[in-house]
């Protein structure tokens, strides 16, 4: 009693599943089925692990080092901490990131970068995260205004409206809104 298990395949398509992510998505059931079958042709476990997502990665960033932005972004995708992304976290996580509205998708992409998940972001977490874009774009200039460190200092400074030296998610989404240099740097495609 209550350890109910999923007795559905892991690579099944359910239409339990198809209504699930059509209510949470902008996808029609031809899209959704779509992607679900790109998916289990990529990952025919129904599962994709870390490994698999950063070849995946790879193949959009090949002059970069996927690893570390990797690691955030799984995390992130990864919404039942289990290690792997089956097709629903796959299919919200693609859908918050490109269909949803702005303010959905600072959202992401704030829940991304509060490594620590204790609803603000720090300087420390603001310069891995930096620091780990730099990686994946292949960027090696890293001097003055570039260093992570100083401008994840400057990023903090002109977002934080509250004078703790951390940004809560309405701060960041309002300051990336009002800012559209540190929203491109922060959410390029947003």
């Amino acid at each position: 009693m209550g350890n109910k298990q999923n007795k559905t395949n892991s690579t099944e398509l359910t239409p339990k599943h198809i209504s699930l992510l059509k209510a949470n998505t902008k996808y029609s059931e031809k899209e959704i089925r779509e992607w679900h079958a790109g998916f289990i042709r990529d990952c025919p476990s129904g599962k994709l692990d870390k490994k698999k997502f950063v070849e995946v990665y790879k193949q959009f960033y090949p002059n970069g080092k996927a690893d570390n932005f990797c690691k955030f972004a799984f995390d992130t995708f990864d919404a039942n901490n289990d290690g792997s992304i089956d097709f629903e976290e796959f299919l919200l996580a693609i859908s918050a990131t490109s269909q949803g509205d702005i303010d959905d998708r600072l959202a992401v992409a704030f829940d991304m970068y509060d490594i620590s998940n204790d609803g603000q972001i720090d300087q420390k977490e603001l310069t891995k995260l930096l620091t780990a874009m730099y990686d994946l774009v292949g960027e090696t200039d890293r001097k003055g205004d570039k260093d992570p460190k100083h401008r994840a200092q400057e990023i903090i400074a002109k977002l934080d409206v509250g004078g703790d030296k951390k940004l809560s998610k309405q701060e960041f989404i309002a300051g990336c809104k009002g800012d559209p240099v540190i929203r491109k740097l922060l959410v390029p495609n947003v």
